[in-house]
């Protein structure tokens, strides 16, 4: 997480969760489903039995199935030779090494490096270093970069090759997206 961060945690029994991730994901989250969750920590837990509570659990579920799932995460990595390519783009996402460069680094053929990256993350090591440029600058833009600074600075050639990118990922432009964002935190 960067930039201001409110936290608020639920736990569902099992057999309400079924139809939701089984995994950790990132979410936009609804003006409603904002004030539900809010609404639903002013109690110690809600009890099913209760019709409004009942109604107040359903209503959160609902919300939770209908949700926009945000692409915005790298998957882990365990094998060393992955781990390092990985900590060398971490360390600078804007980094401008070829793969056969990398794959140097990390002691593995671009093969080899490939085929790490689609059994351990479901995507090819390119698609991956996609994924960490994109989240840098959304964490610059979050933090009040420009969106030049933010595309540059994560490696994008410019500001309109990462505009497409943010659009062919997220469905909108940066601006209009962190404009919405600013609706979902209540412009607090």
């Amino acid at each position: 997480m960067s930039g201001a961060v409110a936290m608020r945690t639920l736990y569902f029994k099992p057999r309400l969760a079924r139809t939701l991730p089984t995994g950790c994901c990132v979410v936009n989250v609804s003006p409603l489903l904002k004030e539900l969750v809010l609404r639903a920590c002013q109690f110690p837990s809600l009890k099913m039995r209760l019709p409004w509570q009942k109604h107040l659990i359903d209503m959160i579920l609902d919300q939770f199935i209908a949700i926009q799932m945000v692409p915005l995460q790298l998957p882990h990595l365990s094998d060393a030779r992955a781990i390092r390519v990985a900590d060398i783009l971490l360390a600078n996402p804007g980094n401008t090494r070829t793969l056969t460069q990398l794959c140097k680094s990390a002691g593995a053929s671009k093969r080899t490096l490939e085929r790490i990256f689609q059994k351990e993350a479901g995507m090819t090591l390119g698609k991956w270093r996609q994924q960490l440029r994109l989240m840098q600058a959304v964490r610059l833009l979050a933090e009040g970069a420009k969106v030049t600074h933010a595309a540059l600075d994560a490696g994008y050639n410019s500001a309109s090759a990462f505009i497409s990118m943010f659009r062919k990922t997220l469905g909108t432009t940066p601006a209009l997206y962190f404009q919405a964002a600013g609706t979902r935190r209540g412009n607090a």
